[in-house]
């Protein structure tokens, strides 16, 4: 379905419809969820939903990839111009948890798509966008001889694997652990390893 141009009012909509049915399928999942409910919920008629999404299929499909965008806008605005590769993992991490906190039914959905054959290309695509923007850094890190001179790839996977383990059991497993306590341990274990040297300690939030 072509993207139709909507005035700013259209896009205001268009951007309610997407966050309430955001809420509803997190909530109620997304094979029990029908476009009426979604209507009911989001206040409107079958018409207005059918302006802005040609199907249920496409309106998630929407959630997913503007959520992602959304992350990915997150950890580059707070990176910007940082010269420093491991202050920019760094970053890059704190960035990451805390967006995952403060969205944590976005994260429920992120999960959802990710097992479900409908959706896990989307989950498959952002995960190597991800992959990409993260191997720079590390890249850039051994260059700088910051990080040992491995496979690019390889770290960058392991760093990647570190948050989404961490990701799903201590945000999406335990709604009272906070995404602060989260990215400290993560920044702990990515930069620092298990070893304790020189009297390194986990990082903490100031």
């Amino acid at each position: 379905m072509e993207q139709r141009r909507l005035t700013q009012r259209g896009e205001e909509r268009r951007s309610q419809i997407l966050d309430l049915s955001a809420i509803l399928f997190a909530n109620a999942g997304y094979h029990p969820t029908s476009v009426a409910d979604i209507v009911r919920e989001c206040g409107v008629g079958k018409g207005v939903f059918y302006w802005y999404f040609e199907s249920k299929e496409a309106l998630f499909t929407e959630i997913i990839r503007s959520n992602q965008l959304a992350l990915r806008k997150q950890q580059r605005r707070l990176i910007g111009n940082e010269p420093d590769p491991l202050k920019r993992i760094e970053i890059g991490i704190r960035a990451t948890m805390h967006w995952l906190g403060e969205n944590r039914h976005v994260f429920a959905l992120f999960q959802f798509a990710a097992a479900d054959s409908l959706f896990s290309h989307l989950i498959t695509d952002g995960a190597e966008v991800g992959v990409a923007d993260t191997m720079r850094h590390v890249k850039d890190g051994i260059a700088t001889g910051q990080i040992y001179d491995g496979d690019p790839l390889m770290i960058t996977t392991a760093i990647l694997g570190v948050l989404n383990s961490l990701s799903r059991r201590f945000l999406a497993g335990s709604p009272n652990i906070g995404p602060e306590t989260v990215a400290a341990e993560a920044t702990g274990f990515i930069l620092h390893g298990l070893v304790v040297e020189n009297e390194r300690q986990v990082p903490v939030n100031d």
